[in-house]
């Protein structure tokens, strides 16, 4: 049997409630054993996502994505109908001998992200280009689609 801390009704706090939920997993997940037990795969094996801001100016849909430490023939960038695919693999650094892991946060191995594109963008104009590690796409609109905007008076 375990022993409940005992709060009036007037003082609970469901934010609170979740709070310590998420602090809870959040230790749960940062124990050691996990941390080895899941650092045993090879790199391969792990898949992991791209982070993306997508936005749209008026004259295009404009894509950045985070590759850090990536050089540009790592990256494949590719459009079957109106999906836009990000992919490649991201090798792991040389092993260095003697040295006792504290901490691994950052991904190594293959990625893939898609996207749907919509579908006023002019994909026989796309343009891409890498700077710093940010991939930027930039999705130019067709005129029709530039031209449809209709402004809506509010009475």
């Amino acid at each position: 049997m375990s022993l409940i801390k005992w709060r009036p009704k007037e003082d609970w706090d469901p934010v609170r409630e979740f709070a310590e939920l998420e602090e809870e997993m959040s230790r749960f997940f940062d124990f050691p054993l996990l941390r080895w037990h899941f650092g045993k795969h090879s790199p391969k094996e792990k898949v992991w996502s791209v982070p993306l801001d997508i936005y749209e100016t008026k004259d295009a849909v404009v894509v950045k994505a985070d590759l850090p430490g990536m050089k540009k023939n790592e990256i494949n960038v590719s459009i079957h109908g109106d999906v836009l695919t990000i992919s490649g693999e991201k090798k792991k650094e040389e092993e260095v001998k003697d040295k006792h892991l504290h901490r691994i946060e950052r991904f190594y191995g293959t990625f893939q992200r898609s996207i749907n594109l919509p579908s006023y963008v002019d994909t026989s104009k796309i343009k891409a280009s890498y700077k710093e590690g940010v991939l930027e796409i930039s999705l130019p609109k067709t005129e029709e689609a530039k031209a449809k905007e209709i402004k809506v008076e509010i009475q």
